[in-house]
């Protein structure tokens, strides 16, 4: 859809123009949480598909109390069936060119409600934990021969020899811990998306699981949680609308 994604702060200002909250199937009753800014939500219904809409307000602000009102009125929409979700400051010119999309990509969205739905998306993170050493240097040749080194002739040399190297030893630890954590947690979803990952966080992966399967989706990454967790702090995020395994706005433009 040729919907327009807005950066953090967009004038709207021209008349008609619509903010987008998501995608789902025609029938759905309408959201009763305001909107955005206070407004009120509505539904446009085209094609056997519905887009809830509110007017946009002249300026759109990612405000703890606006993020609130997109995801309470995407919370609602879930409530009732497949709900596919727009990102937080979605604009589209007027109701008739949304109308349009709507008739010009039925097929492709109506396939993507069918994909998410009975589905929930959990967001797995994992951080690295730095006060794993002791063991890693039992472990480990190479950090016993620089810590023995550092003992007997420290200095700053050995000193920033040893740190480099017990930070790398825990980043590859975290790593792994983190590799181990997707090949028990991925057997439980029905898709993964993987998210951008650094040196800290060295984990970050959307699940797509089904609504029958959250609870034991929970239990399976606590348990993970607590094997891992001397490497890895993981936290677990959810349940959330789909955004990871939706492409409702393929072609987007800032403004």
């Amino acid at each position: 859809m040729t919907v327009t994604a807005t950066a953090a702060l967009t004038t709207a200002g021209t008349l008609g123009t619509l903010y987008v909250y998501g995608i789902a199937p025609a029938g759905v009753r309408p959201p009763k949480a305001p909107g955005v800014d206070g407004a009120e939500v509505r539904l446009l219904t085209e094609a056997g598909l519905c887009a809830a809409v509110s007017d946009a307000p002249t300026s759109v602000r990612a405000r703890r109390r606006d993020l609130m009102a997109h995801q309470a009125v995407l919370g609602e929409l879930a409530e009732q069936g497949p709900v596919l979700p727009m990102r937080f400051a979605v604009l589209t010119p007027d109701a008739e060119a949304l109308r349009d999309q709507l008739r010009t990509d039925r097929a492709r969205l109506a396939a993507q409600l069918d994909e998410v739905r009975g589905c929930v998306e959990m967001n797995v993170k994992g951080a690295v934990v730095h006060g794993y050493f002791a063991d890693l240097v039992r472990r480990d040749d190479a950090l016993r021969a620089l810590a023995r080194q550092a003992r007997h002739r420290p200095g700053y040399e050995a000193n920033v020899r040893l740190g480099e190297a017990l930070a790398k030893g825990v980043a590859r630890e975290a790593r792994g811990a983190a590799r181990d954590v997707l090949a028990r947690l991925a057997p439980l979803a029905v898709r993964t998306a993987q998210g951008q990952v650094d040196d800290e966080q060295v984990l970050s992966t959307s699940f797509l699981v089904r609504s029958a399967d959250e609870q034991r989706f929970r239990q399976a990454a606590a348990a993970q949680a607590r094997e891992v967790g001397d490497r890895l702090a993981l936290s677990v995020t959810g349940p959330l609308p789909c955004y990871s395994f939706v492409d409702a706005q393929p072609a987007t433009a800032g403004r």
